[in-house]
């Protein structure tokens, strides 16, 4: 018995460095299996749940969805397609329209000038015109910098030098907005009535409005708008619109709806954006070097008499029924 405990500390201890000796050997079994194998996945939780959230406590509730599908749907439209569509519309018509100009010329009035300014657009709606025209230039310069700033103007002008340009941009686009928006409502009511469709429109749309014709004669007849302008008009309006709406839901973010509505505004801004200064571009080709006579119109309100004729001859023949044609004589020289 006496024995016995002498001998007791000895194997108390031998068993303990046994014990030490067996557990990391049956850890590194237990190790070789994947301890994760059964976790579930994150393309699961997508799966499931269409997002992965956790919990956050700050204010800002979105800030727990950490991934979601639609996102990375987003990222690779602006990334991948939006430049390629940006590029295409901007720089095919600049393409297409220089051909035209070089192949057909402008469009020149075959009657010499009669000496009689007659009026054409008024003082407001000459302001509403500007006011839009000079607000979508400086939204289309600065929207399509979201698109190609980093992959054109940043290497030519450097990060620092581009972050200043792009803070601007980003102020200057989210403030001339509303003057964009003004203008066109101030046209919608102007001009909604000039622009419905009348019987003429069939007519100057199947010859193309004479602009194909080398020869300058062919003039089709034509109300105080023709058919393109009329949907040149519609374009305005309703792509404005569009912008718009989706604009002022980029201008208050989460205001108005979740991420989904977020991101699907963002597809409509960029998509319309790009496309109408594709069609403002031609637009403004017509004005000006397309078609002789016809920045006048905006620049000082008056037409030349036998410009107005050839042109929009329904639009002279109504208002001189009407007794309401404003004529103004072409100032003489000084002798």
């Amino acid at each position: 018995m006496h024995v016995l405990k002498r001998v007791q500390p000895v194997l108390i201890a031998i068993l303990m460095a046994a014990g030490l000796l067996v557990a990391p050997a049956a850890a590194q079994q237990a190790g070789s299996s994947n301890p994760t194998a059964q976790a579930v996945s994150e393309q699961q939780l997508l799966d499931e749940l269409n997002k992965i959230q956790g919990r956050v406590t700050i204010p800002d509730r979105k800030a727990a969805t950490l991934q979601q599908p639609q996102g990375r749907d987003y990222r690779g439209f602006h990334e991948g397609a939006l430049p390629w569509i940006a590029g295409i519309a901007v720089l095919g018509i600049l393409i297409v329209l220089a051909i035209f100009y070089f192949i057909r010329g402008p469009v020149r009035t075959l009657a010499r000038e009669s000496g009689v300014r007659i009026l054409r657009f008024n003082t407001i709606e000459r302001f509403a015109h500007w006011l839009t025209a000079t607000a979508f230039i400086v939204l289309g310069i600065t929207g399509l910098n979201f698109v190609f700033g980093k992959r054109l103007l940043m290497p030519l002008i450097g990060p620092d030098a581009f972050s200043t340009w792009s803070i601007w941009a980003k102020l200057a686009h989210d403030f001339v907005s509303w003057a964009f928006m003004l203008g066109v409502l101030i046209m919608l009511v102007a001009w909604i009535w000039d622009n419905l469709p009348d019987r003429y429109d069939a007519h100057w749309l199947k010859t193309g409005g004479g602009l194909f014709d080398k020869s300058n004669r062919t003039h089709p007849p034509a109300a105080r708008f023709n058919a393109g302008q009329k949907l040149i008009f519609w374009t305005v309006v309703l792509g404005g619109i569009a912008m718009s709406i989706s604009g002022i839901f980029l201008l208050f973010p989460f205001s108005y709806t979740d991420i989904n509505g977020m991101q699907m505004a963002q597809y409509v801004h960029a998509t319309v954006g790009v496309l109408m200064v594709a069609i403002i571009i031609a637009h403004i080709y017509i004005g000006t070097l397309g078609m002789e006579g016809a920045y006048e119109a905006m620049g000082s309100g008056t037409v030349d008499l036998n410009w107005a004729k050839e042109h929009h001859s329904a639009w002279v023949e109504r208002q001189q029924a009407k007794g309401t044609i404003v004529t103004r004589s072409a100032p003489h020289p000084a002798e």
